[in-house]
Order: structure tokens, then sequence, then C-alpha cells
């Protein structure tokens, strides 16, 4: 074997200082599609554009210090992730901040100069100057040390590690092949996440890798809705695009089209995955601080309830048999305020007719195939007190019941929402009183329960809401019609102390 030349890095190619201009570059990144872009350029002009042949001539520069560079050149970045290496496959410009090597004399093999200067910086960026940005400086580049071979061997070599690197890739591919999935009809690879990737295709993987059976479906689809408008809204902003501008846009736009609690909700689901992208290094610093939610005036919602004379003739007219029906369902709901799929969950189990209590630690899935799912929240589960008569009725209807079947539905049985509103809605127009869905027997109990003086706090408690604040937005009219009756009551005790 020939002796290997020794040379230093500036006897041995052309370098200049320059950035590739993305998204118009298309070079051959080293490490194939797991490899890491090695610029970031935020905007390049309208008149950029990339030529396919050195022949071809651009009509305007992205910007007066950008320089030429032929197909084929190696390519590195000199500041931040040091090390990063390409081949370009088209003539481009470069601006700024990476170094390229441009071949002179048929000398020296691409394939063996992008392995050889890959691994010269990633030894050299350790001991590179700097705080959070590292830099290589020129005057440090001429001086690196290069034992070179002679171009035939180096074609050997770079040969080599490309078909070494390919069948790492193809082993890394077939065990990514075995986590796939399908997400909204488009398949995406947990692979190594870089801050090129788009935004939106980062999101869904990480819906997947952390959301995904960790959160209940209709939860789920709230972050998969998110994701649809993410599309939407920004197709091809890539990860490190992702700064408190590019986020701040995102939710103005995203404001345009709703309230300003469905945006505020919009921005927490996406809150998450945007942390661990800054967590992860993809993302320098935290977008959404100080972030400024906007919204469309909410329309107002008059919530559906009965009053007391209302609900009592409705109840007056069920048809309560010696059987369980749909009508001791609707009875059911209205004493208690359970939620449509609290009391389609309920066995005889969860009765306790000594203490007249109800425990509700459980709902069922009518919106599938069936079958018990948990709670809405923690704070859904609780035991709900019940009168005496609702005790008495209901002791005598599941005597013979299984325990832990659900008294209502049958397993397997897919029950409709619309169904049981149905049987609701026809009662109230025999009776001739407003129209309401079962969610507005809900509505109505605690209605009642307010208006009979009962707290907000022992409302949210009886209702499973997590908190009072949701008592209190859900009933706000209630409450201001509470109010004007207390102001009446201070006003005639006022009165009554001349």
């Amino acid at each position: 074997m020939s002796a290997w030349e020794q040379r230093k890095l500036g006897e041995s190619s052309l370098y200049r200082r320059g950035s590739f201009p993305q998204p118009y570059g298309n070079p051959e990144w080293y490490g194939g599609e797991n490899a890491m872009p090695f610029v970031q350029v935020a905007d390049v002009g309208n008149n950029m554009k990339l030529i396919n042949s050195t022949k071809q001539t651009i009509s305007k520069l992205a910007q007066p210090m950008s320089v030429f560079i032929p197909k084929g050149s190696v390519v590195v970045t000199l500041q931040g992730s040091i090390g990063r290496v390409a081949i370009t496959q088209y003539d481009a410009y470069l601006d700024r901040t990476v170094l390229f090597f441009e071949k002179f004399k048929q000398e020296t093999n691409t394939n063996f100069w992008s392995y050889l200067i890959k691994n010269k910086f990633e030894y050299e960026a350790r001991l590179a100057p700097g705080g959070t940005i590292k830099t290589i400086t020129k005057e440090a580049l001429s001086d690196f040390d290069l034992i070179l071979p002679k171009v035939g061997e180096q074609t050997k070599i770079g040969a080599f590690f490309s078909k070494l690197d390919n069948l790492i890739t193809l082993h890394q591919r077939k065990f990514l092949v075995s986590i796939n999935h399908k997400l909204k009809g488009e398949v995406f690879m947990l692979n190594a996440t870089q801050n090129t990737d788009l935004f939106c295709e980062y999101y869904a993987k990480w819906i997947r890798v952390y959301k995904e059976g960790a959160i209940r479906k209709v939860t789920m689809d709230k972050y998969l809705m998110t994701y649809e408008w993410l599309k939407r809204l920004i197709p091809s902003l890539m990860i490190c695009e992702m700064n408190r501008i590019a986020y701040q846009q995102l939710i103005n736009d995203y404001a345009e089209l709703h309230e300003r609690q469905t945006t505020m909700d919009f921005h927490h689901q996406l809150k998450g995955a945007i942390l661990d992208a800054v967590d992860e290094g993809l993302i320098e610093k935290d977008p959404t601080r100080k972030a400024i939610i906007k919204g469309k005036t909410p329309r107002i919602k008059k919530i559906k309830y009965l009053n007391q004379f209302e609900l009592h003739t409705l109840l007056t007219h069920l048809n309560l048999g010696e059987k369980i029906n749909w009508d001791w369902f609707i009875l059911l709901v209205a004493k208690t305020g359970m939620r449509f799929s609290e009391a389609l969950a309920l066995t005889p189990k969860d009765f306790d007719f000594a203490h007249q209590s109800l425990s509700i630690n459980k709902t069922w899935n009518y919106k599938e195939d069936g079958g018990f799912l948990p709670t809405k929240n923690k704070s859904s589960v609780r035991k709900i007190q019940i009168d005496w008569q609702t005790v008495i009725q209901f002791s005598e209807l599941l005597k013979f019941k299984p325990e832990d079947e659900p008294i209502f539905v049958k397993m397997g049985q897919k029950i409709y929402n619309s169904t049981v509103n149905g049987i609701l809605e026809r009662h109230c127009k025999a009776i001739k009183v407003p129209i309401i869905s079962i969610h507005g027997l809900r509505h109505t109990h605690a209605s009642l329960l307010l208006f009979a003086g009962v707290s907000i706090a022992s409302v949210a408690r009886r209702l499973g809401h997590s908190s009072m604040t949701t008592t209190q937005k859900t009933y706000l009219h209630i409450i201001h019609e509470l109010e004007n009756q207390d102001v009446d009551l201070v006003m005639r005790s006022l009165s009554g102390l001349s």
C-alpha cells in the first residue's frame, strides 16, 4: 500500500463561509433520512431560484454576499450543530453560516471526504469555543491535520462506508417498520426527529407516542382535530421555525374562526408538544411564553331546562312499570343529574339502598361498541344521595338483576343518544312543556338545586364537575337571577329596620 500523505486542511481545499438557501437546495444529507439538515435561513427572497446545471444562471442573488458552490462539493456546518455534512446534488448559492469544500484537482473522492470531514469536525467540536452556540474559526480550520490516501483508495474507503451506512439504515428501517402506525390516514414512522421536520408531522408523532392509549377517545379526537388544524394553518412550517411570532400568528389565525375558550383549548393541546420539543433541543426557546389568547365573541347560550312545575308534570307522565325501561332512566337522571354515559353504566352493585346513595365510578362507551370506560375526570367519581322514594322503587326493580351488569343496556347492545332523546321529546310534546334533551335534565336538576338555595360547591360535587368554576360558567344566568332575588331580599330586610 502506498504511503498516505499528511496535509493541512487549508492546503487541501478551497473553503468559504455560507448558508444553504432552503427550501431551494436539495443536498444529499450525510446519514440519510435520519440526519439533521445543517442550516436555517429565515428568508431567501422571492427571486431565489435553484439551478440544475452549471450552464444556467440565477437572475438575482438572495443576498449580496452569496457565493456560488458547484455540484458535488462537500458542505459542513461551522457554527451550532458543528459537523453536519452534506454533498450537494445541484449547483447552489450559499450565504453566511456554513463552510464548503470545493474540489479543484482530480485528487479527492467526495464520499471519502464527507466521512473524513464529518468525523474530524465532530471531534474538534468538543474543543470549539463558545457557550450556547459553538463556533469553529477560519484560523482553526486551516490547521486541521488530514491524512489522505490516493484517490483510488479514497474511492474504495468511501464506497465501504457508504455501504455500511446503507446497511445500518436498512436494519433501522426494518425495526421502525414494526412500529409504524396509521394516524388519520397518514403513515408516520417513529424515527429520529429533526428540527427541520414539519411541525404538524412532529405533532402527529407526539400524539401517537404520548397520548394514544393514555386518554379517552373523546379527548384523543380533540388532539386529532388540533392536528387537522395545524395541517390547514401551518402545513409547511418547520419545527425550527416555531418561534414566538410564528406561534402567535398561528393562535391569531385559529382565533379568527373560534371562540376564546376553544382557542385556549387549542393552545393547551399544542403547548405540551412544544415544551417537549424545547426539552429535546428541537426548539431553542419556548414560543408559547406570554402568548395572547384571542377569539370570537362567544354566542349567548341559553341552557334549556324545565322549571319545577314542568319537571313534576313530566315525571307524572312517565310510564313507570314493573320492568326497567327508558322512562325509569329519565326519572333517575332527573333526580340525580347524572351524565348520559354515567347513567348507562349503572349496575345494581352501584346502589347502596341502606345509605340512600348511588356510586358513580364508570361510564358506558355508547359511542362505539359498548363496554365500561373510566369517568370523564377524577371529580366525576362520586357518591350521590338519593331520596327514599327512589330507593324503594329501584330496590324492587333490581331484586333479581346480576350485580355487575348494566341495568339499562345489554352487553353488546348498541345504544344511541338520539333514541332516548326521542322518547323524552315525545313526553315533552304530549304534556306541552319545552322540549329538552337528556342533558337538559341534568341542567334542570342543577337549576332546581341552585334555586332551592344549595351552594355552588355542593352542586359542583353532585354533578361531578372538576371545579366550581365550571359550575359557575355553565349556570351563570341562573346565578344572576339568584343574585337579583338576593338584592330584593336584602332591600326588604333593610326596610324592615326603620
